[in-house]
């Protein structure tokens, strides 16, 4: 079940929403899979993109921890291990979205 928006009385958006929920779950197997390779340049790509849709969809704090990794991931000497604590703090904003709704930090309700 997609969580209550401003968007809720709008099925056709309810039901991309819902989609995109489930979609997180793959962002954050794949920055799982970037933080074991410690590959930045993939943390900063995915980082970028969550950054965007997920600001796009109402999920702010998903968008706001992604924009962090992605400023401290262009630092010229940026590093893995001082990345490391924020990519698993957005992985679990990823698996957790509508906990992070209900919590009144992204998605209002009408």
């Amino acid at each position: 079940m997609a969580p209550r928006t401003p968007y809720s009385h709008n099925q056709a958006m309810t039901a991309l929403l819902a989609r995109y929920t489930v979609s997180l779950v793959q962002h954050s197997d794949d920055l799982a899979r970037a933080l074991v390779d410690s590959d930045l340049d993939r943390i900063l790509d995915l980082s970028h993109k969550l950054k965007g849709s997920a600001g796009g969809y109402g999920f702010d704090s998903i968008s706001q921890a992604a924009a962090m990794i992605e400023h401290e991931t262009l630092m010229i000497e940026a590093d893995i291990s001082q990345i490391t604590s924020r990519v698993e703090d957005l992985i679990s904003l990823c698996r957790n979205p509508i906990k992070d709704v209900n919590g009144g930090s992204d998605v209002h309700s009408e």
